[in-house]
Order: structure tokens, then sequence, then C-alpha cells
């Protein structure tokens, strides 16, 4: 203001005594302009100093926050330290993880290699097998159809022997049922017909066939041999053994007969030589004789009744099975 009125004042003293008229105005539109000016650059020094003390007030708020953001920094920054050790320490744990894995998935691969050469050897070798699997199946196949065909063909040679052993066996009945006809009439005196072992036993007491310590047969014996005789000779294909058997009683004779063997022997060859005598057709070849003395009784010498058993001749007739036999040997 003092500044204002000090050149107001100075304007209107040159003006008074040393201008005219017209640079007194041109001066006062010049004061006028400069007034105007003051004013206006007062009042831009009002707006200034309200932005100034915005400017402050923002400083000031600034000056906080900076602080804050100072403090949040040197708590970032000690967060960051932190983190970056915990970092650190994460990646070591990493690496040495990692390194272990490395290190095992290594071995993992030495173990797989080793497996896989193993599997490859193990593969090789079961294709060896399963090839020759195949060739030993085929082997087997083939043996099975030879089996197979060998098992027929012994199936049709079995059913062929089993008929030739049935056809035996009928014959061996036939020949059972004409001795037991033609000897009828002596089966209660001591003459017996029974097959055994694919033999036809015709066993005669001695009662019925010599006296005591004789082998001289009796006439009712003598009738006995006719009939089977008959029998003998419409069966020309039979073996027929005779023979002798004695109980343990000791030889009582006084003739060149030293003993009950000698006895057995005597009385075979005595119905040997009746069968050929009335059977003349009969083959004396087809014909054994032969004494066992006492070594072979039918029961135990302990009892009359048993040694009577056991004074015995047999008759056993034979089939001939050469063709039989031959058959079953193929």
């Amino acid at each position: 203001m003092k500044a204002s009125n000090i050149l107001i004042g100075c304007f209107v003293l040159m003006a008074s005594s040393c201008v005219s008229l017209g640079k007194y105005e041109a001066l006062d539109t010049s004061n006028k302009r400069t007034l105007k000016e003051l004013a206006t650059a007062r009042q831009e020094l009002s707006q200034m100093k309200d932005e100034n003390a915005d400017l402050v007030r923002q400083n000031q708020t600034l000056t906080m926050s900076l602080g804050e953001i100072t403090m949040a920094k040197q708590e970032s920054d000690a967060m960051v330290k932190q983190l970056t050790s915990e970092l650190d320490n994460s990646k070591y744990r990493y690496d040495t993880m990692m390194e272990n894995y490395l290190q095992q998935i290594s071995g993992k691969n030495r173990d797989l290699t080793k497996a896989n050469d193993l599997l490859l050897s193990r593969t090789q070798e079961l294709n060896e097998k399963e090839e020759a699997f195949r060739t030993k199946e085929a082997e087997l196949r083939k043996k099975q159809a030879e089996l197979m065909e060998a098992e027929e063909s012994a199936k049709a040679a079995l059913a062929a022997k089993e008929e030739a052993l049935a056809a035996k066996q009928r014959e061996l009945d036939q020949i059972r049922q004409s001795v037991t006809d033609a000897l009828v009439g002596f089966a209660d005196k001591g003459m017996q017909v029974e097959t055994k072992d694919g033999k036809v036993y015709v066993s005669m007491e001695s009662k019925l066939m010599f006296p005591s310590a004789s082998w001289t047969v009796s006439k009712e014996g003598v009738e006995a041999i006719k009939e089977l005789a008959k029998v003998l000779e419409e069966n020309n294909d039979l073996n027929i053994m005779v023979e002798g058997h004695t109980d343990n009683d000791a030889y009582k004779g006084s003739t060149a007969v030293k003993d009950n063997w000698d006895l057995s022997v005597m009385r075979a060859t005595s119905i040997v030589k009746l069968l050929l005598q009335y059977g003349p057709s009969i083959d004396p070849a087809r014909i054994e004789a032969a004494g066992h003395g006492p070594y072979m009784p039918k029961v135990e010498n302990d009892t009359p009744e048993n040694k009577a058993q056991n004074r015995r001749t047999e008759i056993i007739l034979t089939p001939k099975l050469s063709d039989l036999l031959q058959m079953l040997g193929e």
C-alpha cells in the first residue's frame, strides 16, 4: 500500500508541475492499468498463498505418507530378507532333494536297464521254450494219434482174444459137461469133475479105482476109464495129465514097489494104459503120467476121511492153447 500511494503521489506531482494534460491522462490510464494489474497480482498472490497452504498441507501429508511408506518399506525389506532366506533354504533343500532324486533316478535307470536286459533274456528263453513246446506238442499229437490208432488196434485184438478165450472157456465147459455126463454114474462113488485154472480136473478116489496097496484098477474103475476114454477120443485137441497121489501112511505092500511115491507112479501109468486100451484113437503123445506120492495132499492127513480124499488119481484135461497163446503173445 505504501509503495502504491507513493507511486500515485509521484504521478500527481508530476502531473501538476511537469507534464501536460495529455501526458497526464496517458499516465493515469497507465496507472489504472497498473492498479488493475496490481489487483490481479494481489489476487494471484492470494491464490498462490492458498495453493502454497495446500501444498504445505500436501507436503505434510506426503511427509507422513513417506514415513509410513518408509516404515512399510523397512517392513517390506525385512519380509523380503526373510523370504529371500526362506527361498535360499528352500532352494538348498530343493537342490539337495533334486540331487538325491537324480541319484535315485540314475540307480533306477541302471536297475531298469538290468531288468530290461533280464526281461529280454527271459523273453528269448521263453520264445525258445515255446518253440520247443510247440515241437513237443506236435510230436505229442502225432504220438497221440498213433496211440489212438494202436489203442483201436489193441481193442480189436483184445476183443478177438477175449472172444477166443470165451470160445476156449465154452469149449472147456463143454468138455467138463461131457466128462460129467459120461461119469455121472460114478459121482457118488468118489468121482469128482471140476474146472479150475482153465483145466478140467477128474478126481477119482482110490476106493473107486484101486484095492489097498495095489495099482491094479478095480472092475468099477475100469468101467469109469472106458467112459472117459470115449470122451477123450471125441476131443482130440486135449492134453492129458494123469497124476497119482497117496496119503502119508507108510506103504505096506510086499512087491517091488518100495514106497508111496512108487505106488502113485504105478497107479498113474495103469490108468494111462487103460485109456489107450479103451481109446485106441488117442495119441499117446497127448498123455503124461506122474506120481506125487503124499507130497501134494488136498487136505491135511489128520483124519481117516481126509486121508481117503488124498488117496486119489487125478486126470487133468488141458485144451491145446498154442493158437490162443500165440494170439495173446502178439
